[in-house]
């Protein structure tokens, strides 16, 4: 049986991706511009991301769950395969560590964010980016749990001494795809009477749900080509987080 691309891992290989996948490669510009030293990224997926850092840093760890493999690594580049948390790095080992698009999949949030900092040298910074609850436009069974602003400060309060809670937002042009997203998620959510998606165990949805998306995304690019095919990282920024932003990017030092 063909593996199911899930969308919830995007590339710049599938144009449907193309919405998302700006959003994520723009987190990674604006982290670049800050790191510096032994850098640590947890949850790399397709390694993009380690093409817009590894060149900004001496010493870059990339951890994932699942087994990757890279040609023609940059020599300061190291591939580790891991499950977290915990984290297997000793104390204060990084300057910086980043983590985009995960925390919502851990269960153990605050552990996560304990081995965060355990792992952090004295004011290193954790930049971190997940999906504002407030703009999702229906469950995510992928996801254990979805963050509010202030339920991701509180969160890190717990183990940093300064949280920069900034957002990713979009332009015109990402609005009316985010509008057009959404007129077609609700089309698909009307036959759920029972609600079924908030009640029903998150392993039981996971695959419909993902060929749901799936197949909505591709729907989207052949009726919106033009607008699909045109978004830019240029037509998201970064700005204050607040209740309209698409995903949080935050900044905590320890």
């Amino acid at each position: 049986m063909k593996k199911i691309q899930t969308a919830e891992r995007v590339s710049d290989q599938d144009l449907s991706d193309n919405f998302v996948y700006q959003r994520s490669v723009l987190a990674y510009f604006e982290a670049s511009k800050i790191v510096h030293g032994n850098v640590l990224e947890i949850g790399f997926g397709e390694g993009y991301g380690m093409k817009v850092l590894s060149p900004k840093v001496e010493k870059y760890t990339a951890v994932d769950k699942h087994e990757k493999e890279f040609a023609n690594l940059p020599s300061n580049v190291t591939i580790v395969n891991q499950t977290v948390p915990p984290l297997n790095f000793p104390d204060e080992t990084f300057d910086y560590v980043v983590s985009f698009q995960v925390i919502e999949h851990i269960k153990n949030d605050k552990l996560f964010v304990k081995e965060i900092s355990r792992v952090l040298k004295k004011n290193g910074k954790f930049i971190v980016t997940t999906p504002n609850i407030l703009m999702s436009l229906t469950r995510n069974p992928w996801h254990i749990r979805e963050y509010k602003v202030d339920e991701l400060k509180k969160l890190l309060q717990r183990e940093f001494k300064a949280i920069e809670t900034k957002g990713v937002f979009g332009n015109k042009k990402i609005t009316a795809y985010y509008n057009e997203n959404k007129k077609s998620v609700n089309r698909i959510m009307r036959f759920d009477i029972f609600r079924m998606q908030y009640w029903l165990p998150r392993f039981i949805l996971q695959i419909p749900y993902d060929i749901m998306n799936r197949r909505n995304r591709k729907k989207l690019l052949t009726q919106n080509t033009s607008l699909v095919q045109d978004i830019k990282m240029d037509d998201y920024f970064i700005s204050s987080a607040n209740d309209k932003c698409f995903d949080l990017f935050f900044v905590a030092e320890k």
